[in-house]
């Protein structure tokens, strides 16, 4: 699916707002955005009536290649996350094409990436919110954290945070997830697969 290439782009990191939530594995989206807003070299600020904290921004090589972007943090919880996502979508004019949600996920190995268009939620309350609120053809970077061990709940394993073995490693692959979304933005899906879908 090609889009205007001067279209700018909404990049979602998504998660929980508040410093509890911070390391949850379910806020590794939350993680990357922040590291591409340092590589962008700008702060997050509050996103008027939405609900969320946004940084404006290029990402690719200088010139005409680069790409305008629009980082966003949801603040309105995970479960909620299409409200904000869909009015900042409208208010910075993006397709729905361009809209990459960056997201923990359960069913793929811990620091493995995938990356696709559309698609359905897997149970993620993030994805499920943005889906119902504005379809599902948009692009996501799943981030794999696995399933949890024993018989430990689902929803006390995306809210715990990542074990001290996982946090050794957590560092480089939040950077390359950061290096998939830069990749998937400047120069398309295709291309990022080939790179990151391990």
């Amino acid at each position: 699916m090609t889009t205007d290439p001067s279209a700018p782009w909404l990049i979602v990191g998504l998660g929980n707002p508040g410093p509890g939530y911070a390391m949850n594995r379910h806020n590794v989206g939350f993680m990357v955005a922040d590291l591409i807003a340092d590589r962008i070299g700008g702060g997050f600020k509050r996103a008027g009536k939405a609900q969320a904290q946004v940084l404006e921004g290029r990402i690719g090589p200088m010139g005409p290649g680069s790409r305008r972007v629009v980082l966003v943090k949801p603040m309105s919880y995970m479960n909620l996350s299409g409200g904000p996502v869909t009015a900042l979508r409208d208010f910075y004019k993006v397709p729905t094409a361009n809209v990459v949600a960056v997201h923990d996920e359960l069913d793929i190995d811990h620091g493995t990436l995938r990356l696709k268009l559309g698609g359905g939620d897997n149970g993620h309350n993030g994805l499920k919110s943005m889906t119902k609120a504005m379809g599902p053809d948009y692009h996501r970077v799943r981030f794999g954290i696995g399933r949890p061990p024993g018989r430990m709940q689902v929803a006390d394993f995306v809210l715990k945070d990542f074990s001290a073995a996982e946090r050794k490693e957590l560092d480089y692959f939040v950077d390359r997830a950061a290096d998939a979304v830069e990749c998937l933005v400047a120069d398309g899906l295709e291309r990022a697969q080939s790179t990151y879908n391990s």
